[in-house]
């Protein structure tokens, strides 16, 4: 969102339609968050102390999760749409034909993103996200219907989703792009979260800002 609204600001062309964003965030909302609640209980997670009904529902551990892969996607969807005709240029096709090659890759790159970090989301904390994915078959199943879905868009939809058939190498170049979230989250979890929770810590900084100017 945050790159579609950069884009459409800066250049006047949005490279992802309200198809394709129906489509990511029927990805991220519903059928991410049904893979998620599937995952069964961990011996951590039981022994773990209860959470009080006051504390935030998103914790500085996931707020760092969200903030890594959050450039890094931005990063990157914004270097393919301001340089992604040049790199996709061919003498054989037209500017038309590469721009809509270029929103596709977009959209492509995007959406592998969210489905790769699907599995980062599993164990928000811990270094290996894929112990157990395996017995989880319903994830498993869920995600592999995601990303067979994304092919027959991609592949077969091209007219009511406004995209491309894409070559192998553009493929390639999207499922790496993807495959970047998963080492990316490891290096992510060695950044050091405070324990006290990012809203106490900007509401405290809010009052003392606040008691300084009445004062």
């Amino acid at each position: 969102m945050c790159s579609s609204l950069y884009v459409a600001v800066s250049s006047g062309d949005v490279p992802l339609n309200a198809v394709q964003l129906l489509w990511v965030n029927l990805i991220m909302d519903t059928l991410g968050a049904l893979a998620l609640a599937t995952e069964p209980p961990t011996d951590s997670l039981m022994h773990r102390s209860p959470v009080g009904r006051r504390e935030p529902l998103i914790t500085n551990i996931m707020w760092r999760n969200l903030v890594v892969q959050a450039v890094y996607q931005v990063a990157v969807l914004l270097v393919l749409n301001f340089a992604g005709e040049s790199i996709l240029h061919n003498n054989q096709d037209s500017k038309t034909h590469t721009l809509q090659v270029k929103n596709t890759l977009i959209f492509n790159a995007f959406v592998l993103c969210q489905i790769f970090n699907e599995f980062n989301a599993r164990k928000p904390e811990e270094m290996n996200v894929f112990t157990g994915v395996t017995k989880n078959r319903l994830f498993m199943g869920i995600v592999g219907m995601t990303f067979i879905l994304q092919i027959i868009i991609i592949e077969f939809l091209g007219k009511f989703t406004t995209t491309v058939k894409l070559d192998w190498k553009q493929w390639l170049a999207s499922l790496c792009i993807g495959l970047v979230s998963w080492p990316l989250a490891i290096v992510g979890k060695l950044i050091p979260v405070p324990k006290t929770p990012l809203s106490r810590t900007f509401l405290r900084a809010f009052r003392r800002l606040k008691k300084t100017r009445t004062a």
